[in-house]
């Protein structure tokens, strides 16, 4: 099956899982990773009509996009990588939305470089969701006053973002952050990827970040 075949196949069951949910299907958004992928893999997700895609690194995001951006009208680009803070005008310059806003040193950086450049890309706060000391996020106690800060930088915070651990059941992880997005006024969940997005969805995620099961394993 192509790229464009696991497009059809993945939105059907992102639309499957969210009637079972009650929810519409339109309110998740499909974030296809293509970081690492080159502009040939890249192409006919974009001829299908998809057009909201998720790099990791600001550099390579840089090289690849301008020139699709050029040739596909309505590309939003989201970065989904941990995000250096010296990297922050850059990010603001390139992205329409940040998922792993994850510190206060970030959030100050790019205050600052969306009031130089006079745009807002979206901001999703990253959680630590489970307490892994090798992962990026913060934690789930510093949360209250990270957004606290996001907020009163004026940053357009659109939700929180988590990756749970590895090789365990993401369920309660996906529903803890849930929880924690309500309990602090957030409507955005950027949760869920190749292996676990149908559970995101039940538990009400609003953006998948779906890679491998779009381009095949990364080389």
């Amino acid at each position: 099956m192509n790229s464009a075949d696991q497009l059809g196949a993945i939105r059907a069951r992102i639309a499957h899982t969210a009637k079972i949910a009650r929810r519409d299907p339109a309110d998740v958004t499909l974030i296809a990773v293509s970081k690492t992928q080159p502009e040939e893999a890249i192409r006919p997700l974009l001829a299908a009509g998809h057009r909201d895609f998720g790099e990791n690194r600001v550099q390579e995001a840089q090289a690849k996009w301008p020139a699709l951006r050029d040739a596909f009208p309505g590309i939003r680009l989201h970065l989904i990588g941990q995000l250096q803070s010296n990297k922050a005008a850059d990010a603001v310059a390139l992205a329409d939305a940040i998922h792993a806003v994850d510190r206060p040193s970030l959030v100050t950086a790019l205050a600052r470089a969306m009031e130089a450049a006079a745009r807002r890309p979206d901001c999703f706060l990253q959680v630590n969701i489970g307490e892994e000391p090798q992962k990026g996020g913060c934690a789930i106690a510093d949360l209250p006053a990270l957004l606290e800060q996001a907020r009163g930088a004026d940053l357009p915070v659109a939700g929180l973002m988590c990756i749970p651990p590895a090789g365990l059941e993401a369920a309660p992880y996906f529903a803890l952050l849930s929880k924690i997005a309500r309990d602090h006024g957030v409507t955005g969940l950027s949760m869920g990827m190749s292996d676990d997005f149908e559970t995101a969805v039940m538990l009400g995620a609003t953006h998948v970040r779906v890679g491998s099961a779009l381009f095949g394993a990364r080389a």
